[in-house]
């Protein structure tokens, strides 16, 4: 099963880096704190009434190939990124930001968390579309879009302490 590590592991961190301004070992900090997030996010959303269909349907909106043959961030959507974190973290977009960039770092999560959630996106479309047989989302095998968020969170990346990061937060998102 695909991990948050596998998708860690197609980030790279130098171009990260340079855009956040920080070192490539900070900059992967912050990536291994917003990673989970994003994905515990979109896990609590999907547990909502109506709210893995809705998330299937989005990710069947994103292209599966922005990890094809190296990521460019360049290429990412930020744009597109803060619509997709508005949904996932909804009202509570600036406490998950606040709470994941403590200690001064805020405005870089701020910056970061655009970033990834494209690549969250073309991930997850990779690999529901894979897990499907190439038609889509809509339920990956037996237990769906759900399950495959819960594998991403059960492969390490520190996915382990999120609820004590957040502080309940997670399930806060745009509901319905």
């Amino acid at each position: 099963m695909a991990t948050i590590d596998d998708l860690l592991a197609q980030i790279p961190m130098d171009q990260l880096a340079r855009q956040l301004g920080v070192a490539p070992d900070e900059a992967e900090e912050l990536t291994r704190k917003a990673l989970p997030a994003l994905v515990g996010g979109m896990e609590a959303n999907a547990r909502e009434p109506g709210g893995e269909t809705s998330l299937a349907e989005a990710i069947g909106q994103h292209d599966d190939d922005l990890l094809d043959g190296g990521v460019d961030l360049d290429q990412v959507d930020t744009d597109d990124g803060r619509k997709i974190v508005g949904h996932v973290f909804g009202d509570n977009s600036d406490q998950v930001i606040s709470r994941l960039g403590g200690g001064g770092k805020e405005s870089m999560m701020s910056n970061l968390l655009p970033l990834l959630a494209p690549l969250v996106m073309s991930f997850l479309a990779k690999k529901a579309g894979g897990a499907t047989g190439g038609s889509g989302p809509g339920s990956t095998g037996s237990g769906g879009i759900g399950d495959l968020l819960g594998g991403l969170l059960g492969g390490g990346a520190g996915g382990g302490g999120l609820e004590d990061l957040l502080g309940g937060l997670l399930g806060g998102g745009r509901k319905g």
